[in-house]
């Protein structure tokens, strides 16, 4: 859904403003802290000074006590010490305290509970009176007796320091792992994975938590003062692998997850260790977020995105951090230059956010995870085409795991789809079809055609009311542009309705769209020789106008329309209804022989007409069985679960049809198997020339129909949520 109308004048009007006023208030207030601070180390300081004054001034008459009372005052210490009429006093004693009031309003709330010396006393007390319960502290709850945790704030900036404790009182273990200077070495950080490991340190894992975002900011241009700072690379690599190995251990020590009967995983918010451990947790996440962004090495990013899992169930609270973290790992899910094991592990996460997450968090992530895939597909080779796939293929995954909000948002994206394909009909530009025609629309049907070819196949899926919608819409972007420019991606949109009629049990008229290819003046006439090399269909939407009218583009076609006839046909092979299905389309084939076979009007192609005529005669063999097999049923046609039972214990591929068609797979397979072959070794010898020193070679001349059609996923674009246009409006 998009922003609301209000939401979107504020960004636009207010929001600027309100931001800039927020950070002025947050620095004038800090200010003033800082102030106070100091106006109450003078007090400290002068306080011999202020006792005799004091004194002095009570020896003057009552009545002009309030007047002197103010006199004795500095400005700061007026303002700061608000607005109440100061009482008069009659001895030194009594003024000094006064005078000592407004250092205690000066000082911040939290200091005198965080006061590390009070902290201490009150452990020592507790130790002598009630050894007892000291010793179970130590055993349960040992964060709880550290009085230098401090962790409700991660800043760098620690603001005035701490008081230091007394020679005694043993934090020696705290100042070794505070390091004892800015630049972080590599006993520091030998120290912090020893305490984690061994003692499960809280005060460790702070300190690591910070010195990660140090690491994690490390190829900044923009410099920032952070605690520590990083200059040896094997510090550097030490650091993020305790970070991200050991971080999420002490986490799951400190706060377990729990499962609940259902097997849902939880975490208790409410508690003080949660508090307490939050803001480790936004600072760790924010630097993984950062580092996703800017990583390139794979093994580093693989154990980043596999560190993340088990800190998933604590974020589930934190809305943005999980919208931010979507977004990133979504990017690394569909990079093209990413490896696929580490998509993989991007993938993994964007799985268990969906199966963790509430309603909520699943929208987004599913809207993240289509997002990606279409801004990561605008253009299509043989290079990336295995890893556009596996992102629509793990991709669709994701849409089962809630049908229900899955329902909504290919909802949202298959109107969108649609409004898309109405703009190109009605607005009948010269470019108008090309917001259609591109990989970018393709591959978006192509993609919730394998959504609901897997979660749509029951009769009760949520996502089955979608089969029509879609099909309307890839049926209507096929026929946009009838000519055999765009044969190729008719062909791709027609694979797509086969997966769907094929997985849901919906039929989908398809004979017609490919007859129509037959009768295009393109088949029809004699071709023009050519010495080009055969077109790859798979990683082409628009044929090239070099290979119109040649014979190598005419028998690509011809093999391309056997073969979804055969395919449409071969699913309803075993139907009882088969002849009746296979009449009309035996009766145009024959007709489209006869005309091509003319010996002066004709086509003159026998390849092409040969694979047609045994496609016509595997047609009629299969009618033909079908017709022996219903002729010996003695249901009437009326009789439903007889005739949904009718060769149901044949198996398919002994069909006439069902064996033609498998033959016909196994050879289009080896045939592809060799292509691959072929083209890795063309790869790894030109990898091979570049590793010689021989410069960058040239790639070898790509198909025009790769780099034309890299330059029209260029020139569309598919409408993504909250994206509209003026029909939309209407």
């Amino acid at each position: 859904m998009g922003q609301a109308k209000a939401t979107k004048k504020f960004e636009q009007r207010h929001l600027k403003d309100t931001l800039e006023r927020r950070n002025g208030l947050k620095k004038q207030k800090q200010k003033q802290q800082l102030k106070a601070k100091k106006a109450a180390r003078r007090v400290e300081e002068q306080g011999g000074a202020a006792a005799v004054e004091a004194a002095a001034q009570d020896a003057k008459p009552k009545a002009n006590g309030d007047a002197h009372a103010f006199q004795s005052m500095s400005v700061d210490d007026f303002f700061h010490g608000g607005f109440e009429i100061p009482e008069a006093h009659t001895n030194g004693k009594k003024k000094r305290k006064r005078d000592e009031k407004p250092v205690e309003a000066a000082s911040d709330s939290d200091e005198d509970d965080n006061d590390p010396e009070e902290h201490m006393r009150q452990l020592e007390a507790l130790a002598e009176n009630d050894p007892d319960f000291h010793k179970y502290l130590q055993e349960n709850e040992p964060e709880l007796l550290d009085a230098d945790l401090d962790i409700g704030d991660l800043s760098d900036d620690d603001g005035p320091k701490r008081k230091k404790r007394k020679a005694g009182d043993g934090d020696s273990g705290d100042e070794e792992l505070e390091g004892d200077g800015k630049e972080l070495k590599m006993a520091v950080v030998k120290k912090w994975e020893d305490a984690m490991t061994e003692q499960h340190s809280l005060r460790a894992m702070k300190e690591t938590v910070l010195a990660f975002r140090v690491a994690a900011h490390v190829s900044d241009d923009e410099e920032k003062d952070f605690k520590y700072s990083i200059s040896d690379p094997n510090v550097y690599h030490q650091l993020l692998t305790i970070a991200l190995k050991h971080v999420p251990e002490v986490m799951q020590y400190h706060l377990p997850v729990q499962e609940s009967k259902s097997g849902k995983l939880h975490v208790s918010t409410e508690g003080k260790k949660f508090k307490t451990l939050a803001p480790i947790l936004r600072s760790q996440m924010a630097s993984i977020t950062h580092l996703l962004d800017n990583l390139t090495d794979p093994f580093t990013l693989r154990l980043t995105l596999t560190s993340t899992l088990p800190l998933l169930p604590y974020l589930l609270s934190f809305k943005k951090i999980v919208r931010d973290l979507s977004r990133a790992v979504t990017t690394v899910w569909s990079t093209p230059s990413t490896p696929e094991a580490t998509r993989i592990a991007a993938f993994l996460i964007m799985r268990r956010l969906t199966v963790l997450g509430d309603p909520g968090i699943r929208e987004n992530v599913l809207k993240a995870t289509y997002t990606a895939l279409v801004k990561s597909s605008r253009a299509t080779t043989v290079h990336t085409l295995a890893g556009v796939n596996l992102m629509k293929n793990s991709g669709a995954e994701l849409w089962g795991l809630d049908p229900g909000v899955g329902y909504r948002t290919a909802f949202t994206f298959i109107r969108q789809l649609a409004i898309h394909l109405r703009t190109s009909i009605t607005h009948n530009a010269n470019e108008a079809y090309k917001q259609v025609y591109n990989w970018q629309y393709m591959h978006s049907l192509d993609f919730w055609s394998r959504v609901l070819a897997a979660h749509a196949s029951a009769a009760d899926s949520p996502l089955r009311p979608l089969i029509y919608p879609l099909v309307q819409v890839t049926l209507g972007a096929l026929r946009l542009i009838p000519t055999a420019t765009y044969f190729p991606l008719r062909f791709a949109l027609i694979r797509a309705l086969l997966r769907i009629s094929n997985a849901t049990q919906t039929y989908v008229p398809l004979a017609a769209a490919l007859y129509e290819v037959l009768s295009s003046a393109e088949m029809r006439k004699p071709p023009k020789t050519s010495t080009l090399k055969p077109l790859d269909f798979t990683t082409s939407i628009r044929a090239p106008k070099s290979y119109l009218r040649t014979r190598v583009y005419q028998d690509g076609v011809g093999e391309q329309v056997a073969e979804l006839l055969g395919e449409f046909s071969g699913l309803y092979a075993k139907s009882i209804a088969f002849p009746e299905l296979a009449l009309p389309v035996v009766i145009m084939l024959k007709r489209w022989l006869k005309d091509v076979s003319h010996r002066t009007s004709g086509n003159k192609n026998q390849k092409l007409n040969t694979s047609i005529s045994l496609l016509v005669q595997k047609l009629e063999s299969n009618s033909k069985f079908i017709e022996e097999k219903r002729a010996k049923v003695e249901f009437a046609p009326n009789n439903r679960r007889g005739v949904e039972s009718f060769l149901m214990e044949t198996e398919w591929e002994k069909s006439p049809l069902g064996a033609f068609l498998v033959g016909q797979r196994k050879g289009r397979e080896q045939r592809a198997k060799v292509l691959e072959d072929s083209r890795r070794v063309e790869e790894a010898k030109r990898v091979a020339k570049e590793k010689e020193g021989k410069g960058p070679a040239r790639r070898e001349e790509r198909s025009e129909s790769e780099s034309e059609g890299e330059d029209e996923g260029e020139e569309g674009g598919v409408l993504l949520e909250g994206e509209t246009t003026d029909e939309d409006e209407e």
